[in-house]
């Protein structure tokens, strides 16, 4: 250490130590404060006035989806492994519901006619409703012709099924068209085991045509017309066009339209209910969610009505799968083309 004189006598002076910073945490707590060092911001008071009023519109909607789906489908869970009437002691009975139900001939009838349903209606609905739309898009007037596709859409299902009723009569406009067309008896739809069913597949496409109608003609007007203009300069015609170009950019459209539609088939009761009497002539038109309601609000068997309620979810589940694992063989999407 060097030593300086101070002074005019010349009398040795130390220099002024230097203070040497503290080792331990609190250096760097001190280091890690320093000026210039970024700090933590305080939420401002209008994100956390947003996030009270979020809150507070969203709170009934949770709120109604805890009451009337989440505590209904962990109730169905519980009654499925359990017998119960409504009235008396809740029993557990294990999976003898589920071993019940896979033996009973009018879930199996009633599987058969909802699948029926579900691959007539949804592959000729849609099938309508692409031809429908591409035909609409030629238009440029065509406000007129939504409005009554769509006017089905945000109908009462049991006004559109009792509108039906009275067409598919014996003597009702329907039967009396096609008797004096082909020269036969008029069809008694309703009554007619061989054509209930139809009768709710008729239904059922016509009432959802305005939706599928409009998603598709949506998503024909999303196709880049870039593409559209260069098929046509290779001289693709109005059907190559169609085949080769718009079908496959509307194929996502169409997979997701076939999930819902699929899954809407497989939901259906209210057409079968107000439509026909009791499921039907001989059950013919006896759904799965119809036999759910007949054991749980007919016969108040409440165990095996929620069985047959899981067996359909899982059905669900299944087809949904499969849905999504044929997606890749024929879903084509406008990037991956190009």
């Amino acid at each position: 250490m060097a030593i300086t004189t101070g002074g005019a006598t010349g009398t040795p002076v130390a220099p002024p130590a230097t203070a040497t910073p503290p080792a331990g945490p609190s250096a760097a707590g001190t280091r890690e404060a320093r000026p210039g060092a970024p700090r933590p911001r305080r939420e401002a008071a209008w994100r956390r006035r947003d996030r009270r009023w979020g809150y507070i519109f969203v709170g009934p909607q949770l709120v109604g989806m805890a009451v009337f789906v989440l505590l209904p489908f962990v109730a169905s869970l519980v009654l499925a492994f359990a017998s119960w009437n409504g009235l008396t002691e809740l029993e557990w009975v294990g999976f003898d519901n589920f071993a019940a139900q896979l033996q009973d001939e009018l879930l199996l009838r009633s599987i058969v006619n909802t699948l029926l349903i579900a691959v007539v209606t949804v592959p000729v609905g849609l099938g309508i409703a692409v031809v429908t739309a591409v035909a609409l898009e030629r238009l440029r007037t065509r406000t007129l012709y939504l409005i009554l596709f769509f006017a089905p859409v945000v109908t009462s299902t049991v006004a559109v099924a009792m509108i039906w009723q009275q067409l598919f009569r014996a003597d009702g406009v329907l039967s009396t068209a096609i008797a004096s067309v082909f020269g036969i008896a008029p069809p008694d739809w309703l009554n007619d085991p061989r054509l209930a069913l139809l009768a709710v597949c008729i239904v059922s496409i016509w009432s959802s045509l305005g939706l599928n109608v409009i998603i598709f003609l949506a998503g024909l007007q999303n196709i880049s017309p870039s593409v559209i203009e260069a098929a046509r300069i290779d001289g693709a015609g109005a059907w190559r066009l169609f085949s080769a170009i718009r079908l496959p950019l509307l194929s996502p459209i169409v997979f997701f339209s076939s999930i819902v539609a699929f899954i809407s088939s497989l939901q259906t009761f209210d057409t079968v209910f107000v439509l026909t009497a009791n499921a039907g002539p001989d059950n013919a038109t006896r759904t799965i969610v119809y036999h759910i309601y007949d054991l749980g609000f007919g016969r108040f068997e409440f165990g095996p009505s929620s069985a047959a309620s899981v067996i359909l979810l899982l059905l669900t589940l299944v087809i949904t799968a499969i849905q999504f694992g044929a997606q890749k063989k024929f879903v084509h999407y406008e990037d991956d083309a190009a």
